[in-house]
């Protein structure tokens, strides 16, 4: 759930050591060149109305006057395989713990009245599923646990907090993706307020929201994936205009959206599994349809792989300053800086800020292709036209 978040937080705090041995080995590989214009004209696009319908398809979990907070993060809907994988593992580290408890209880008790029985095969099996117990849950723990914490013992939800009283933006987030940030309104820009900036056909994509570094204060763009994954622009565009309504204008005149419960329901582990599918299975062959059903207990599995993860996670908290924000009397949390990080996390910022910096100026236009070809003389193209006329009488 939490994999493509973590990811990208490594990106942004890669050594550079290992990002320019990656470089040479892919030159290939070119990164996109953004301008200061084109971050202007995409704050500019975002400050626009995207549509006449604006509708929030949430999940929403506080939605008033002051506060809308909505479930965010990629890939929500594949959470489950993760937990299963891990869950087998553990189960199979106890297993083998518990069987070998059993032998060395037996070999205790036959110390303790030994009669001359052979107990040779029991300290030979108690030593096997110990070692394959505690080898497998030491391996675990070393190298798997890490990515058991993207879907369980962790946050159970990423979440978005619009709040219109301080115009600001908080971020919930583990600490391995990048903690608990907080952004300022009037610097966000998103896929939902113009097609060319949305991803080809934004099909099975959220709404992707994003702070280039001027704005995010970190030194490195912010990107959050909002909500449910779409099944066309046009989903998009509401759910964008709904949040910019929202803070711009204030929920007068919005539908009011469906309030969403953190207690971990069974129908909240199975139901994500198609969102942004809604489209591709109404005007999908009768062929794909039957394949489909015949896969169905796939999606069985990973459905009880998502609501056990739920259940093994804990109800996202913000901190106490956040929960206050916009409360007469109350502080206005600060925006988040470089010094809100670590000392070894604030030098490998400093390090990559150039691969997020804008260039200074505005986007050079293309230039028009031109041929290289020579323009043929007067007497070429007389030959030309004279030969083609000959070929088409066949008189020459």
């Amino acid at each position: 759930m939490y994999f493509v978040e973590w990811l990208t937080w490594l990106a942004y705090i890669d050594p550079k050591e290992e990002r320019d041995a990656f470089e040479r080995q892919h030159k290939k590989v070119q990164r996109e060149v953004l301008y200061e214009s084109d971050d202007q004209e995409m704050l500019e696009s975002a400050k626009r109305p995207a549509c006449n319908t604006p509708k929030s398809r949430g999940p929403v979990y506080v939605y008033n006057k002051q506060i809308l907070e909505i479930r965010c993060g990629m890939w929500e809907d594949k959470r489950g395989l993760i937990s299963i994988l891990s869950l087998a593992l553990i189960a199979y580290s106890l297993v083998n713990i518990a069987t070998a408890l059993e032998d060395i209880i037996f070999l205790s008790g036959l110390l303790l009245n030994y009669n001359g029985e052979p107990y040779g095969e029991q300290l030979l099996m108690a030593s096997f599923f110990l070692t394959m117990g505690l080898g497998t849950l030491s391996l675990y723990l070393k190298f798997g646990l890490r990515f058991t914490r993207f879907e369980m013992f962790t946050s159970r939800h990423l979440l978005i907090r619009f709040n219109r009283t301080t115009q600001q933006v908080y971020l919930h987030r583990p600490t391995y993706c990048g903690g608990i940030v907080t952004l300022p309104w009037h610097g966000v820009t998103c896929s939902g307020s113009d097609k060319k900036y949305a991803a080809a056909g934004s099909l099975g994509l959220p709404l992707d929201l994003m702070w280039q570094p001027s704005y995010a204060g970190a030194l490195h763009p912010e990107l959050v994936h909002v909500g449910k994954a779409v099944n066309n622009f046009t989903e998009l565009q509401a759910e964008w205009e709904f949040i910019r309504r929202f803070m711009d204008e204030g929920p007068e005149g919005l539908p009011r959206p469906h309030i969403t419960s953190h207690f971990p329901w069974p129908w909240q582990a199975f139901t994500p599994q198609f969102e942004g599918l809604t489209r591709y299975f109404r005007t999908s062959s009768r062929i794909t349809k039957i394949g489909l059903l015949l896969i169905s207990p796939a999606f069985l599995i990973i459905g009880t792989g998502h609501w056990l993860s739920l259940m093994l996670c804990w109800k996202p908290r913000w901190p106490k300053i956040i929960r206050e924000a916009g409360l007469p009397g109350k502080p206005v949390p600060p925006l988040t800086t470089l010094e809100d990080y670590p000392p070894a996390i604030q030098e490998r910022l400093r390090e990559n800020a150039y691969l997020w910096a804008a260039r200074p100026g505005k986007r050079p236009e293309r230039k028009k292709r031109t041929s290289t070809r020579k323009p043929k003389t007067e007497v070429e193209t007389s030959t030309l036209e004279k030969d083609i006329s000959c070929a088409t009488d066949h008189s020459c």
